[in-house]
């Protein structure tokens, strides 16, 4: 490729992306940065262009991608941390080869075309010493191309023009780095882009919102102020405190809150839930002048860097668009929790884009080369609010979130957004490493109330079923689940809910404090969901009858669900319970086996909770059974019956109550007080 300008492209050349390397207490994140492996590609077939298949399996099955054609896991080699200089500098060893090929330093083609008025780049690299630099790109399929090289010596700045036509529906750029016989060194590496544009970059809020984890927002605080780059988009740093357990009151506050160039905000207001932080943080950057609102969670890890090219890529938009960062396994920080979700709304749940996504992958076990589905540019319904950066012209028009506390929220506002013509793209590069819900279990306590009720509400608003598809039904099953394994609080909860759907939308932002504790008031009368540390303080489980045969359990069959639930569901109304499980649980059930058809076997158990810190003691109550699941079927066939009434009284208050003058009305009685820096 030349690496000459033509007449045609435009004079100015914008940063788009800068090659980074990972902070020195994050090396266990390497492989997101940096890959030492051979620039080996996945196989696909000269026939077809499909993912290559192998003869010896039956009917031609496809390899899995995390598969080389060895047949062994499509692992990296072994990159040498010791060898970063700095965020912007390495060495290669001589001899040695480092690509680029990687989440945080390949650039996202088909993103940047598909929804930028960006038409070409330049990829401009400073070397030191003897070696070569060699381009690559993917297609959307994942098949590797060799773009074009060139031989480096001495201090070298070698620049590369390359299109963007060719990224239609996916594909990404990258380049490797070969040393001589000599150590080479990487000075810096950017990502630039010919733009007519000659704006100033937007302003940003960056909001976080938080409830008693002053050690994750001030050691963020801390990476921000390392981080100029970030600092510098940032109008003001603003922590909607929500909990008891202040930031400000944290032994090194003052310390951190100096270096931060006096952008640190603090507003201390009462819990709003996730919803009522966030709409606070995105009515005070509409309040400040700020062009966007960057909403983030508090128990997160940032990638500083992230931040600049959030904002990089909206400035560039063609229109206003919201534009979200991954998530990555705080605890496992290779994972990649999800790329990119939509919400499948026959069920009204979070979907896969596309039948090839996984969740939860590993850059460890399959690098960016050998993983074909993440060539494929994702087009999204909307991001999580981890980390969301939304337009402030957005918001003046569309409002703020639902209040509805937790749970739906940033899924419903991204389908609002949709409605009204603008979209969100979660954007490969920029992310935060935060807990994954595989080590949650937000179905069961005090959430399920939030997650029945607002996943209704927001069906209401969006579903475009006459009767919300599959979800009442779902649900429905999901009563029936929770009772027969024994989780009454769980249900309380979810009647709850189903209540207050009826009740209408108006009375949202008045109970908006209000039911947490309410909810959380109801533990007392529920063993379930009362805890416990020490096991030993629950008597010794010893189990009478045995499973039938020592043959354990098994989830029934789709064939004979029905007759099996049925048969569950009378057992349980009308076999006594045995005296004996009040006073000595059956058995001691983990966490991953807490499951419906195992639960329902049992009159009484010891059942750990998901962070595996404390156990509870679920007893089989058949009148418990016989009212809740009465009054939940009740609720749900009203709420069935009176759907189209209900869809058109939740979509006229829509608009009033996300508006930014009802959500000040909630915010003026919960603030206590602001603090500024």
């Amino acid at each position: 490729m030349s690496n000459h300008l033509t007449e045609s492209k435009p004079e100015n050349l914008k940063t788009l992306q800068r090659v980074i390397f990972p902070p020195a207490e994050q090396m266990d994140t390497v492989p997101l940065y940096v890959d030492s492996g051979q620039a080996a590609g996945v196989q696909l077939s000269t026939m077809n262009g499909a993912l290559g298949t192998d003869d010896s399996l039956p009917t031609g099955k496809k390899k899995s991608s995390d598969q080389d054609s060895s047949g062994s896991s499509a692992t990296s080699s072994e990159a040498h941390a010791e060898d970063f200089i700095d965020r912007r500098s390495t060495l290669i060893r001589a001899g040695s080869r480092l690509s680029f090929a990687t989440y945080f330093n390949a650039f996202p083609a088909s993103y940047w075309k598909r929804w930028t008025s960006i038409d070409d780049i330049r990829l401009s690299v400073h070397t030191q010493g003897e070696g070569t630099v060699i381009i690559y790109k993917s297609n959307a399929r994942g098949s590797l191309q060799r773009v074009d090289s060139r031989r480096v010596t001495g201090k070298t700045h070698s620049t590369f023009d390359l299109p963007l036509k060719p990224f239609g529906d996916g594909g990404w750029y990258w380049f490797d780095l070969i040393a001589g016989n000599d150590t080479l060194t990487l000075e810096k590496a950017d990502w630039e882009g010919y733009t007519d544009s000659t704006s100033a970059p937007g302003r940003i809020t960056l909001e976080i919102t938080t409830l008693n984890k002053p050690d994750f927002c001030l050691n963020n605080l801390r990476s921000l102020a390392q981080s100029p780059e970030a600092m510098d988009a940032i109008e003001e740093l603003l922590i909607v405190d929500q909990g008891n357990k202040k930031v400000q009151d944290e032994e090194d506050f003052e310390e951190v809150a100096a270096s931060l160039k006096g952008k640190l905000r603090i507003i201390n207001q009462s819990n709003l839930g996730g919803s009522g932080g966030f709409s606070r943080g995105m009515y005070e950057s509409v309040q400040n002048g700020s062009d966007y609102a960057l909403l983030l969670d508090d128990d997160v890890v940032v990638e500083p860097e992230s931040i600049i090219r959030l904002l990089t890529f909206a400035d560039l938009c063609r229109k206003p668009t919201i534009v979200g960062g991954h998530m990555f396994d705080l605890y496992n920080r290779t994972v990649l929790h999800t790329f990119g979700e939509i919400v499948n709304t026959y069920r009204f749940q979070p979907d896969l884009p596309h039948e090839d996504q996984t969740l939860g992958h590993d850059f460890m076990k399959s690098n960016l080369r050998n993983t074909p589905w993440l060539h494929r540019r994702v087009d999204v319904d909307y991001n999580g609010w981890w980390m969301d950066l939304i337009p402030t012209k957005v918001i003046k028009e569309l409002g703020l979130a639902l209040p509805v506390f937790i749970k739906w929220d940033d899924a419903e506002y991204g389908l609002r957004a949709k409605r009204a013509g603008y979209h969100t793209v979660s954007l490969p590069g920029a992310a935060v490493w935060h807990v994954s819900w595989i080590d949650k279990d937000d179905l069961v306590g005090w959430q399920a109330y939030f997650h029945i009720r607002n996943r209704i509400i927001a069906a209401l608003l969006h579903s475009p079923y006459e009767r919300g598809g599959r979800l009442l039904r779902e649900s429905s099953y999901a009563d029936v689940k929770h009772l027969i394994s024994m989780q009454y609080f769980t249900e309380h909860g979810r009647i709850m809910a189903l209540r207050d759907v009826l009740a209408g939308p108006d009375r949202l932002h008045e109970i908006q404090p209000q039911r947490l504790p309410e909810i959380r008031s109801l533990t007392k009368q529920y063993s379930d969901a009362q805890f416990k540390e020490d096991i030993e303080e629950f008597p010794e489980p010893h189990m009478n009858k045995p499973p039938r045969n020592g043959r354990g359990f098994k989830a029934p069959s789709y064939k004979t669900l029905v007759p099996w639930a049925l048969k569950t569901v009378t057992k349980q109304l009308v076999k006594p319970v045995d005296e004996e499980t009040h006073e000595h649980p059956q058995a001691h059930i983990a966490h991953q086996d807490n499951r419906w058809w195992r639960m329902s076997q049992y009159d009484s158990a010891l059942v750990s909770n998901a962070e595996g810190t404390a156990v509870s003691w679920y007893r089989r109550q058949p009148e418990q059974l016989r009212t809740k699941l009465f009054e939940a079927t009740r609720l749900h066939a009203d709420i069935l019956r009176n759907w189209p009434s209900l869809r058109k009284q939740y979509r006229e208050a829509a608009s009033r109550i996300t508006s930014l003058e009802a959500w000040k009305q909630t915010f003026d009685q919960h603030t206590d007080s602001e603090l500024k820096r």
